[in-house]
């Protein structure tokens, strides 16, 4: 217990006392200063004379008995001017105080090394930064006077803070070869760069704008550094940007080498003779087998421990969890250990990063695919408000399909997926769908299960998506319960509505361009339910004369239109193939040579007659006279003698149209013979074959002669 005077003291302080003996100083008031009069009768050099050393820095001391003896009481003071002050040392005002700091730590500068050159080289880049404010004479003179200061010291400038953005405008400025130079001059520094956080730029800018021959100076400097610099906070992205980026394909084996441990990184065969090292797990492991516990267990652990500390947006994290995963066995305990791992990441950035990267996006399709029912549903509810960036995305639209070719669940999968892509009713979703058909990769997760893995669909540029999907089809068949066609056709029901009221409301933005009509067709033949107003709609948009020039904005209109305005619908390729296609009621099977129609048949040339009648003769004459010629053919057309009639009265206009030169024909041969006056003196000498000779006239014109 504490003697009743010292507990009386401690109540005296609680009540906000002055008292100079106070043992807490920092929490008192600095005492007033003096008067003018004693402070015109304080000696400066018998002050300073009995000052200690640390009071050279300047400021006033916290604690000072000499400070407390000018004041008996507490509170300011005021001085002959009136105004309430601080008392500093041997009678410094605050201003003086602060001034007297100011120029300390300009001497302390000064007396750094490289003080001058870093003042002078920072006047050069707060000139060079105002590119468009600098005339190219004047930069040019500049440039050159920063690297006369910096040649020689590149390493003593980039290790401080604020003097490295001076090498990285040098950098920017400068020619091949002082970029060379420069490299050449950092070597040995580069790990240590990259650790800084405001160095690691100066990497990526010599790596830009440099070439192969500064890559390769760069890049080696961080082998057998991997595992230190992917768990730095700083050095991990430069890592990860330079492997993902720019490194080549031999220097991607080798720094993903050390992912698997010491032994395999160091013994990678790079003599003379020997092949280049490989990044593949399976080849490893294949020709050293007795080493696969200590490897996969060295992955696992590093894998693990960047999941752990949140660093997971890593492109070569992604790369070496693909390659552990391809090589453990399905439904073995360290699968399920691992997709447990990936499931536990809390907020699941791991599972959203791994959806932008191409090893990364392939990990996760093989995760659906060997997964159980609850596993998937995981997956997907990770996904969640993220469907929509991963279907235009090259590599996250893979998991989509993926998840539609596996989960047995389809009402989960329309409600998780297909009503976020489409949007909800009356909330953008026509705008959506627009957006999705006619973006290259957003496309696929519509089209896919209205006509399945068909190669118009997966082009060459998705060729690789294709065989991933074989891949994934052969995995369902032990992981999976639903038939393959029954779960597709459950899908299809759910997007039908969405897309058919989509097509009826707003049939022009749709069949604008060459994926929407793709897509209109698709719709059409593939969805579920009342088609009548959507194929009416599509009719619709034929309406009016094909000869007719496109209207233009009225003078009125004070907003400038920022496009021509577009064709008729009849003299766009793309838009007579989709009226061909829906006339003839079904798709085209190259093996039998025969039109597959659709079920229920869409009787879309009765549709499309009526809009068309009164112009049909330039259909008949236009780029689009094969649709005329599918009307006359079509087996359920009703109209068949009537539009027979109507083409004889106009027999003239036919033959014309057969035998004269079309608009494309001769735009075709103008430009053949503008380019064969450059080519022929490239095949003078030679034996040229004989050239075929390309038809002229209205092929669909000339068909419908002969069926006349």
């Amino acid at each position: 217990m504490a003697p009743k005077s010292e507990l009386g003291s401690k109540r005296k302080l609680s009540s906000r006392s002055k008292d100079s003996t106070s043992k807490k100083p920092k929490y008192e008031k600095r005492p007033p200063p003096p008067r003018a009069d004693e402070e015109d009768g304080v000696s400066d050099d018998d002050d300073f004379d009995d000052a200690p050393d640390h009071d050279d820095e300047g400021g006033a001391p916290l604690s000072g008995k000499k400070a407390h003896k000018k004041s008996d009481k507490p509170g300011p003071s005021k001085n002959q001017g009136g105004e309430t002050g601080k008392d500093f040392e041997k009678g410094q005002t605050s201003r003086e105080s602060h001034q007297k700091q100011k120029q300390l730590a300009q001497d302390r500068k000064a007396n750094k090394p490289l003080a001058d050159e870093l003042t002078r080289t920072k006047k050069l880049w707060e000139r060079l930064r105002r590119k468009s404010h600098v005339p190219k004479e004047e930069r040019n003179k500049l440039v050159e006077e920063l690297f006369a200061i910096t040649t020689g010291r590149m390493k003593e400038f980039v290790l401080k803070h604020d003097a490295v953005r001076v090498v990285q405008t040098a950098i920017k400025y400068s020619t091949p070869e002082r970029r060379k130079m420069i490299a050449k001059e950092l070597q040995g520094t580069y790990p240590l760069l990259a650790e800084s956080r405001y160095a690691k730029f100066l990497i990526g800018k010599l790596i830009i704008e440099g070439d192969t021959e500064v890559r390769d100076l760069i890049v080696p400097e961080f082998y057998g550094r991997v595992r230190k610099m992917i768990n730095h906070p700083e050095a991990s992205w430069i890592l990860d940007d330079i492997y993902r980026g720019v490194a080549s394909k031999e220097q991607k084996a080798i720094l993903l080498r050390e992912w698997y441990g010491p032994d395999t990184f160091l013994f990678r065969g790079k003599g003379e003779g020997e092949t280049p090292p490989t990044a593949e797990l399976s080849v490893i492991l294949e020709n050293d087998p007795g080493k696969r516990g200590p490897i996969m267990k060295y992955l696992m652990d590093l894998t693990n421990q960047l999941i752990q500390k949140k660093m997971t947006g890593f492109t070569m994290l992604h790369d070496a969890m693909y390659q552990y995963y391809t090589n453990v066995n399905a439904g073995s305990d360290e699968a399920k250990e691992y997709m447990e791992m990936i499931k536990e990441d809390e907020n699941g950035d791991l599972l959203k990063n791994m959806a932008f990267t191409k090893n990364g996006a392939h990990l996760v399709c093989l995760l659906l695919a060997h997964g159980t029912a609850k596993d998937r549903k995981q997956i997907l509810k990770t996904y969640k408000d993220t469907f929509q960036l991963m279907s235009a995305d090259p590599h996250g639209h893979l998991i989509i399909l993926s998840a539609y070719d596996t989960i047995d669940d389809t009402v989960l999968t329309s409600k998780s997926i297909i009503l976020e892509l489409l949007g909800k009713a009356g909330q953008n979703e026509v705008s959506n769908i627009v957006t999705l058909a006619n973006d290259p990769n957003a496309r696929l997760t519509i089209r896919y299960l209205l006509e399945g893995a068909s190669k118009g669909l997966f082009d060459g540029s998705h060729a690789s998506d294709l065989q991933l999907l074989e891949q994934i089809w052969e995995i369902r068949k032990t992981t999976s319960k639903k038939d393959p066609e029954v779960r597709r056709k459950e899908l299809v029901t759910a997007l039908s509505p969405s897309l058919l009221a989509a097509i009826a409301s707003s049939p022009e933005d749709l069949t604008a361009t060459s994926f929407g009509c793709q897509l209109v067709t698709e719709a059409l033949f593939s969805c579920v339910g009342d088609k009548s107003e959507a194929l009416k709609a599509v009719a619709s948009t034929a309406g009016g004369d094909p000869d007719a020039e496109p209207l233009e904005e009225s003078e009125e209109n004070e907003v400038v239109a920022a496009s021509p305005p577009s064709p008729h619908i009849s003299k766009i390729s793309h838009g007579g193939r989709m009226f061909k296609t829906l006339i003839s009621g079904g798709r085209f099977d190259k093996s039998s040579h025969k039109v597959v129609p659709c079920d229920p048949p869409l009787h879309f040339a009765d549709t499309l007659y009526p809009v068309i009648k009164e112009h049909i003769i330039s259909w008949a004459t236009g780029p689009s006279s094969f649709v005329v010629l599918n009307l006359l053919e079509a087996d359920d057309f009703s109209h068949g003698e009537e539009l027979r009639k109507s083409l004889k009265k106009h027999k003239k206009q036919l033959e014309k149209a057969a035998t004269e030169e079309t608009a494309e024909q001769k735009a075709a041969r103008e430009a053949v013979k503008s380019n064969g006056e450059v080519e022929s003196s490239a095949k003078k000498g030679k034996r040229a074959g004989a050239k075929k000779e390309k038809p002229i006239g209205n092929m669909g014109s000339k068909l419908l002669l002969e069926k006349l």
